[in-house]
């Protein structure tokens, strides 16, 4: 589980800088693959392919946030969280300064995958020439790095 000194140290900062939205994201591996989400075509960044994430609700926690929106965009049971992968910022499509945490977590099963809000997915093994962001390439390697 995740430290919630951690945690703590992470809002707080987040706040201290300015951060208007805060996301959080996930890494769901399976076997040695990780699940990316494709953005709708219509959607801000469309087509893109992306980590499960989505907002923190007001009065939510980032370990709540992650497993409401592991489970509302992947149909995925969020057991266990394994660790810290780190951030990165962004503008969001409403013109809000936003920070993304991202965790690496273990889900009760892999199968089957329920979109609610993307297009497709798919399990890409988490070397080199993955779909995403340069942002979210950073952050699968650091799975990668600490857990791979």
């Amino acid at each position: 589980m995740i430290d919630d000194g951690l945690l703590h140290t992470l809002t707080t900062q987040a706040a201290t800088e300015g951060i208007r939205r805060l996301i959080v994201g996930a890494v769901v591996p399976r076997d040695a693959d990780v699940l990316l989400l494709k953005r709708p075509e219509d959607d801000f960044m469309g087509g893109i392919f992306e980590l499960p994430s989505g907002k923190v609700e007001q009065g939510e926690s980032l370990t709540e946030a992650l497993a409401r929106e592991v489970r509302e965009e992947s149909g995925l049971i969020v057991t266990g969280i394994r660790g810290y992968l780190g951030s990165f910022d962004y503008i969001s499509g409403s013109g809000k300064k936003s920070r993304q945490f991202n965790f690496a977590v273990d889900v009760d099963r892999t199968e089957p995958v329920e979109l609610s809000e993307h297009d497709a997915f798919l399990w890409a093994a988490p070397t080199g020439d993955l779909p995403v962001t340069d942002s979210v390439e950073r952050i699968i390697q650091a799975y990668r790095r600490k857990f791979g």
